[in-house]
């Protein structure tokens, strides 16, 4: 390859970089407008971080409603209610517990209290003493809301949280205090799902294994063997499929493990003793499982991406695939670099400077944060809901290094992402079993809505555009059977009526309506090309992935001649095998090969006698696949 030639693939990756962190932001701005004409709810219930420059006025409006600058601020009174030991001391401590509670209701059951700090972050001037009566009142304001209450970290207090100041000139006490509500239900049990990536041997599997069982690895796959799914996996070593792993913690903030070593407690055993789940989605690393790796990120909704980078090897190979597509979608992305025990400094100090390179290039604008004390784990964490910063991690499964910040970190780790219950229910399937005397199940996340067992519903569309009519005969959540489940929830139903060979992946279950739901095999969408070797005409056919829909794509029109990378364009697609449920804001990304490309539904149907590029008719535009 020549010189020149290597100049312009940089200038072309540089260009699709780019254009891909401003398409990130485009795709909110079409999604907040999409869903502010059909259904007027405010941009920021649209399930995304919105960052459209044409809501930024409403939005700081928001902001100085929160700050509560109202005559009837309440911050006054908050030190008040901390140190209250008067003979009303009963009726201020319910005035505390309602502040909790208000807080845990916008936390999904838990919050993290600065202790010794005015909401607007000037200090309370705490005494030792004001410190020690401030906790107890808390404390006994969450008795009442049954939730416990977990010292994460003190400054100038003492004891085993105490972490360094990072100035000497503030000397008064003050900390952050963990208050998590016990579930009344299983419904209740806060979960958060993490999607794991990374390239092949980086010990994504090891990680989870030592994460969720508590014990180490011996440095020869030990960790690994019990999170595989099939034997060529455990003969192998590499995962090959979409594994499940979950991780519980409970009021207290400590994590639900057996008593007995070595055993693994069941699902269920986690369930019904955790206050919130962590639920990992354990994906493949190896090239040749792209396409499962791609269904796994799409299909379980992540809220967060934990991409793991071995120190030996740094960012390569898949890594960087998966990290495209990981912001692309706009999930979370934080970092953990494994293996630290058998790296050499200097190798493990080129993986840095690689890892810091990618993460603050054009294509990412991330703000890698190195973590390496308790004190910047528990700040991190409750500043991650920002998409801007990356948590970095370095840890050694064998020796144990680092593990207990990572477990601090994802027990703190704030709820992402707005789900509207509101809305019509929605439910996205991702798997299919038969499960005896139970019958046909499928399991998924529920997009909007809520569903009760026993509510009839619709399951498709078959190959024919067709839904079948069924009745949901139990929901189970992590193994555990619930009578109803919400938007942003997974869970898995039992269906009446349905044989397994007629349910398949990607499928939807809508309430039964009296129209049936529209199915469309064409639909028009902006895209952008992230990379292609030459130019992409109509005829092209590519791999689509629409949450957990996977299927073969045919472009029937685009508003132009030709399309390369780096171009935003807005082209029709045609379904090969069936037609689909789409949703208009639905977001797509298209791979074969070495292209990839991610974009909008904008519009579902195409009308032959509108074509997107008017003139291809008269230049005879009848041209193959893109050569």
């Amino acid at each position: 390859m020549t010189a020149g030639a290597h100049k312009q693939t940089a200038h072309e990756r540089r260009k699709g970089e780019s254009a891909l962190s401003e398409f990130a932001d485009y795709v909110e701005k079409q999604q907040a407008r999409g869903k502010a004409k059909s259904t007027s709810v405010a941009p920021s219930d649209s399930g995304y971080s919105t960052q459209s420059t044409q809501y930024e006025e409403h939005a700081e409006l928001d902001i100085i409603d929160s700050l509560n600058l109202a005559e009837t601020s309440t911050h006054a009174k908050l030190k008040d209610l901390l140190l209250d030991t008067s003979e009303d001391a009963e009726v201020t401590l319910q005035q505390l517990s309602d502040i909790l509670q208000k807080r845990m209701l916008e936390g999904n059951g838990e919050t993290l209290f600065d202790l010794g700090q005015e909401d607007n972050g000037d200090s309370m001037g705490f005494s030792k003493e004001q410190w020690d009566v401030a906790l107890d009142r808390i404390r006994r304001a969450g008795a009442v809301l049954q939730a416990e209450c977990r010292v994460l970290m003190t400054l100038n207090v003492g004891g085993d949280e105490e972490v360094e100041s990072a100035s000497d000139k503030d000397k008064s006490c003050t900390g952050k205090v963990m208050i998590r509500q016990a579930p009344e239900t299983p419904e209740d049990v806060i979960e958060t799902r993490i999607a794991v990536v990374g390239n092949v041997d980086a010990g994504k599997s090891t990680m989870l294994g030592v994460l969720v069982k508590g014990g180490l690895d011996d440095g020869r796959g030990k960790a690994r063997v019990n999170l595989f799914r099939h034997k060529h996996e455990v003969e192998s070593g590499r995962t090959s499929s979409v594994g499940m792993e979950i991780m519980g913690f409970d009021t207290r903030g400590d994590i639900v493990a057996s008593n007995v070593p070595g055993r693994k407690l069941s699902w269920e055993e986690i369930g019904k003793r955790s206050a919130k789940v962590i639920s990992f989605t354990d994906l493949a690393g190896h090239e040749r499982y792209l396409r499962t790796t791609v269904f796994g990120l799409l299909s379980s909704s992540p809220n967060y991406c934990l991409l793991m980078v071995a120190a030996n090897n740094g960012l390569i190979g898949m890594s960087k695939e998966h990290l495209g597509i990981a912001l692309a979608l706009n999930v979370p992305v934080m970092v953990v670099i494994t293996k630290i025990d058998i790296c050499p400094p200097q190798i493990l100090q080129q993986t840095i400077t690689q890892l810091t390179r990618i993460l603050k290039s054009p294509g990412a604008r991330k703000i890698p944060i190195f973590i390496k004390n308790r004190r910047e784990t528990i700040e991190t964490a409750t500043q991650f809901v920002s998409q801007r910063i990356c948590p970095v991690f370095q840890v050694s499964n064998v020796t144990g290094e680092s593990l207990d910040l990572v477990r601090t970190f994802l027990n703190i780790l704030p709820h992402h992402g707005n789900y509207d219950a509101e809305a019509p229910f929605e439910f996205h399937v991702n798997d299919t079993f038969s499960v005896p005397f139970v019958g046909t199940v499928v399991s998924g996340v529920v997009k909007s809505g809520v569903i009760h067992a026993g509510d009839a519903v619709l399951i498709g569309p078959d190959s024919l555009g067709q839904f079948t009519t069924t009745n949901i005969r139990s929901i189970e959540r992590k193994r555990i059977p619930v009578p109803v489940c919400s938007a942003g929830q997974s869970a898995s139903f039992a269906l009446k009526r349905v044989r397994r060979k007629e349910v398949r992946k990607g499928m939807v279950v809508l309430p039964k309506l009296d129209h049936p739901p529209k199915v469309y095999r064409e639909f028009i969408a902006e895209v952008l090309i992230l990379s292609h070797a030459t130019t992409i005409k109509t005829k092209y056919q590519a791999m689509l992935h629409v949450g957990p829909i996977s299927q073969t794509c045919a472009i029937i029109d685009i508003d132009r001649a030709f399309i390369r990378t780096g171009d935003r364009a807005t082209v029709a697609f045609r379904f090969v095998q069936r037609p689909e449920y789409l949703s208009v804001g639905d977001r797509i990304l298209f791979r074969e090969g070495r292209t990839k490309g991610l974009g909008i539904v904008k519009e579902v149907g195409y009308n032959k006698d509108k074509p997107l590029n008017p003139d291809a008719g008269k230049e005879g535009n009848d041209n193959t696949n893109g050569s």
